[in-house]
Formats: structure tokens, sequence, C-alpha cells
């Protein structure tokens, strides 16, 4: 996975160099032993609290905190920028034109030299009082990786914002177990602290994709990691808002398919491919309708293929295209491209289903074979000439 570059902001002195992912350190500055990665969006009122709450928790060691903020309208890089004038531990990572916690993660994580990083979210729900059980297991007791888990005795996830939110982070968590090297309670925790060199040799397999990084490592690592739980109570969001929505969803679907298949269909794809289905149930929606209202066979798959093309566009610039979605203008260019383009998947898409339906006159296999040919058509498409990163 190639990780773009970033902008570094630090606080350091001036005629000091800071130090990127790959760089040498500056003469003179001293790497600290842990590096905290903060990933962020929109958390401008956050920064200074979590600060002062991290100097409180960190007394006495030697620490520094690494917010990756991915352009947030609201100016948080702004806060980390003024922060860092006064406080040197305080470094910025801004990212323009991607988004993700996962892959912010990883730019900030490649950016440090510190033996251990740890990784908590900006909004303040994680305790920091934790954070040196978990450092210390690391650097001091041998653990590859410390989880904070709200699901030990001691744990609490009370702070969760609403009964959708449990449900999802349940199931989750019950569904990522059966796939999991090690016995871990809390695999959708986004609290822990870790060897950095063994991040460093787990990046190369990282997806990089959605907001559950701690799963993508343990499931990417080169061995079995030993795993230490330390218990946490996770609090409500004292301000800003949650960036739970359908997107994580998605991503996290379309991550765990990534894992399953072992890396072989890129991300994107499967995330593609998860929008391609509800195409194709669109296709067939529209094409029984077509059917109760005796409309001929190729004229009810032309109309389902032509709305689940406009279906799946609207979907994918939403969320699976997000980090270089098309707004205005560009996206109604978009749109006509996506058609114009997609209109030889869809003399395809009919020709397809035309010949399955003469051999076994099937409505439903015919319209689903023809629709699945669209999905790859138009995912190749998609990714060369409409949503091209920028």
């Amino acid at each position: 996975m190639t990780v773009a570059l970033s902008a570094a902001l630090s606080g350091a002195r001036p005629g000091t160099v800071t130090a990127g992912a790959g760089a040498p350190e500056a003469a003179g500055r001293r790497v600290a032993a842990v590096s905290i990665i903060v990933p962020c969006y929109n958390e401008r009122v956050n920064v200074r609290p979590l600060v002062a709450a991290l100097s409180a928790a960190l007394a006495g060691r030697d620490w520094e905190v690494i917010f990756v903020d991915d352009n947030s309208p609201d100016g948080t890089i702004d806060a980390v920028r003024e922060l860092a004038e006064q406080d040197g531990r305080v470094r910025g990572i801004l990212r323009v034109g991607r988004r993700g916690l996962s892959s912010a993660v990883i730019e900030g994580a490649l950016s440090s030299s510190a033996r251990v990083i740890a990784v908590m979210d900006g909004d303040m729900q994680h305790d920091e009082s934790c954070l040196g059980r978990l450092i210390d297991a690391v650097a001091r007791d041998g653990y590859d990786i410390a989880v904070g888990s709200r699901h030990v005795a001691g744990g609490d996830n009370a702070g969760l914002a609403n009964r959708w939110r449990t449900v999802l982070s349940d199931s989750g968590i019950r569904l990522v177990r059966m796939m999991l090297p090690v016995r871990l309670s809390d695999p959708m925790s986004g609290f822990f602290a870790m060897r950095r060199d063994l991040f460093a040799q787990a990046v190369p397999h990282l997806s990089g994709t959605g907001f559950k990084i701690l799963l993508d490592v343990f499931l990417s690592a080169p061995r079995r990691p030993r795993v230490l739980e330390v218990p946490f109570v996770f609090r409500p969001r004292a301000a800003g808002e949650s960036k739970l929505d359908v997107l994580v969803l998605l991503q996290f679907l379309a991550m765990m398919l990534d894992k399953l298949c072992r890396g072989f269909l890129p991300v994107r794809f499967v995330g593609f491919a998860l929008v391609g289905l509800v195409g194709i149930l669109v296709n067939l929606a529209v094409l029984s309708a077509a059917r109760g209202l005796g409309v001929d066979f190729a004229t009810g798959q032309g109309a389902g293929t032509l709305v689940a093309m406009v279906t799946n566009f609207w979907m994918n610039n939403s969320l699976t295209y997000r980090d270089c979605r098309l707004r205005g203008g560009r996206m109604w260019l978009g749109l006509g491209l996506f058609l114009a383009i997609c209109s030889v998947g869809a003399v395809a898409d009919i020709g397809i289903a035309r010949a399955i339906f003469r051999s076994d006159g099937g409505w439903g296999q015919a319209g689903a074979a023809g629709a699945a040919i669209a999905v790859v058509w138009n995912y190749a498409v998609s990714s060369t000439l409409i949503w091209r990163a920028r």
C-alpha cells in the first residue's frame, strides 16, 4: 500500500528539521519514547483539552502526540498549529484529498520514530488515564499489543451514542472473533498501544480502509502477537458529532472481504461490488415491476439497468469514492460520462441477459447475470475515468 506524502507540522524550534516518514531525525532532537496518534476530523474544540489531559496522564514520561487531520473544515489543524507553537510535544499532519481513520493512523505511525505507538480518538471518549498501563504493557512487560477493552471486567461501552451503535459494535465483534488469530474481547477497539516495529511489518499488508485499524493490524501481522487487554470506560462524547454512518459499515464489510480474499481483490473493488449488489437489487426490482406491467423483457431490463446505473453512481460518489467525491458541476459531468461510457457495458448486460433468458426463461437469473457483468465494467471505467485520484 502506498502512503501519500503529507504536510508535517511541528512545534520544533526555528532552525530544526521536522522528521517525516523515513526522514532522519534532526540533530539534537530527542526522540520520544511513545507517539500517540490521533486521527481527527472536525475536532478543533477537543485539541487543547486532549493535550491537557495527556499532559496530566503521562506526567514524567517522554511522549509526543501526532494529530492527523483530514483537512477539517472547522480548522482543526489550525488549533494544532497554535498549540504546537507552544508545546514541542505536539505535531500535526495535514492530509488534503484523502479521508479515513485507518489510513490516517498509518501515516501518523510512519511519521514516528518512537519505539511504542499508541492510538486513540480525538473526541475525548477514550480514557487517557489508561494510557500508562497500555504503554507499560508494551514497553516494559513484553507484550506486542495492549488493547483498551470495553468488554473485560472493569470496562464499559456506555459512551456509545445510541442503540444502533451498540448493536453495530456488538455484531461486528461477534463476526470478527471468528477470524482473529488470538482471543480478544474487544477487537473493534480504537484505543491501543503497540510496538512500532511490529506495526511497520504489518503495513504492507494493511488494507488502510475504514475505521477499524486494530482489526486490520491483527489480520495483517506476520505472526501471532502477544496481547494484553486493559479495561477502560468508553465515555460519552463531550463535543462534536459521531462520524459513524453507512460508510463505516460498507468499509468494514469491504475490509473483511479483502482479508478473506487475502488481498487478491482491491479493497475499492470490494466496496464497489457491495454497492453493485444494491444496484442488482434495484435492477431486479425494476424488472419485476416491468413484468407486472406487461412490459417485454428487453425493455424491462433496459430500464432496470439505467436506474441501477444512476443508483450506483450516486452511492459510489457518496460512499466508495468519498475521498475524491465529485460535487457541483463535476458531479453532473461525472454522471453524464458514467452513463455514456457504461452504456457499452449496458449493451453487453442486455445481450448476455437476453441470451440466458432465451436458454432457460428465468427472468431473475438472466437479469442478475447481466447486472453482474455491468458491475465489473462499471468499476473499471470508474477507477480510470470518473473518480481518478486527485
